[in-house]
């Protein structure tokens, strides 16, 4: 398998940024029509679709080659350094319309997106692209469009390319399959705990003599008192093992950990709560480290974690939200929160239920990790061509 050094002006067939800040102001929002990408959307290898802002088809027109589509490679050149994803030929829109902090490319005949995004999840791939990164303010790749264009990589023929491509994609779809399990695991215990515990169909919609009205101090033990923030700085030259987690998710992994054993985070500070009013919340397992941007919980009186997590995911908490510029929970407002607290027997009772969902969540979520670590090892090697693709049928 041979590679050849292009650079990436002569791998693409059209490049543009997006549009002026100006030109999106936030009374161009509507319902629904065009997305509007956002950091969120480019986390991993191909775009993600679970959280869109929209503008009007006419808007979305009038910004021209800020439209991207089905194919086409979205970068982030300012706020979240590194972020770059394809637009999959599945994709729930034809079009997107890229931030103001992305631009867009198309590739050409000698290059699959597919590729070009896994080269730049590599290391070296990373540090290509991040080489002209400004930390001073808001990090920003500076002049990215132009700068981007004299990258060199290393690209093997197209077939090697279809061959690398189709072996990581292979591991990316079954990580989207199991995920996609668990999102339908965690809705039918919800279904579950909202037909017994808030309609109460099981006791015809009547709250039983033996439960109580209460708030959520009796149902919590907080362990903010553990956190321990560590900036970038000190993170950067830590082994990555550990997850550190914020506010809303993994934010880094470090070469130690605080807790070990399964918790549920709450965001404290920042993004705290989301479009609906309900708490960002993190069920988590095993050792990881945690800043000081999120509560750590377990439950106490009858209540897991499992069921605290469950509880909170349909209790609106924008009433205790503080803070115009940084919306905050705090624990004491948190602990004020009033919930209906069931009989130990019948708290018991249903954690049976739940426990095996639980269960097969995690275990597919640890089948996901073992995924992503053969994907990362496999990376380099197959960009390097250290690992000869020459022989696979595909």
């Amino acid at each position: 398998m041979k590679f050849e050094t292009m650079k990436i002006a002569d791998l693409i067939s059209e490049i543009s940024m997006g549009p002026f800040g100006s030109n999106i102001k936030v009374e161009c929002f509507v319902e629904e029509g065009i997305p509007v990408l956002n950091g969120s959307n480019l986390e991993g290898f191909v775009l993600k679709e679970d959280s869109f802002r929209y503008v009007t088809e006419e808007k979305a027109d009038s910004l021209g080659k800020a439209n991207a589509h089905r194919g086409d490679v979205v970068i982030t050149h300012r706020g979240t350094l590194g972020q770059i994803v394809f637009i999959p030929q599945d994709s729930l829109h034809d079009r997107y319309v890229i931030s103001q902090s992305q631009f867009r490319v198309k590739c050409n005949e000698k290059i699959l997106p597919e590729y070009l995004v896994y080269y730049f999840h590599t290391r070296i791939g990373q540090h290509k692209l991040l080489s002209n990164a400004s930390q001073v303010g808001v990090p920003a790749l500076a002049r990215a469009s132009t700068t981007f264009q004299t990258i060199d990589i290393e690209v093997p023929d197209l077939e090697s390319q279809k061959k690398i491509v189709g072996l990581l994609e292979t591991i990316r779809q079954k990580v989207e399959i199991n995920n996609e399990i668990n999102d339908n695991l965690l809705q039918q215990a919800q279904l579950l705990y909202k037909d017994r515990f808030v309609d109460m169909t099981p006791f015809d919609g009547v709250m039983p003599n033996d439960w109580h009205e209460g708030t959520v101090s009796e149902i919590i033990e907080l362990h903010d008192s553990q956190r321990i923030p560590l900036s970038s700085r000190e993170r950067a030259d830590l082994a990555k093992i550990y997850p550190y987690y914020g506010a809303t998710s993994v934010m880094d992994y470090v070469d130690r950990y605080l807790f070990d054993g399964i918790y549920l985070l709450l965001g404290e500070d920042g993004t705290v709560v989301d479009a609906k009013g309900f708490p960002i919340l993190q069920y988590v397992e095993g050792k990881f480290w945690v800043n000081n941007h999120a509560h750590i919980l377990t439950g106490k009186n009858g209540f897991s974690v499992e069921l605290l997590y469950l509880l909170f995911s349909m209790t609106n908490v924008q009433s205790i939200v503080t803070g115009a510029v940084q919306p905050k929970i705090s624990q004491a407002n948190l602990n004020k929160v009033p919930v209906v607290i069931p009989s130990i027997a019948e708290l018991q009772a249903f954690d049976s239920l739940i426990q095996p969902i639980f269960a097969q969540i995690r275990n597919l979520r640890a089948e996901n990790d073992r995924l992503a670590a053969i994907r990362d090892t496999l990376l380099p090697k197959l960009m390097s061509g250290e690992l000869d693709v020459s022989d696979i049928a595909i």
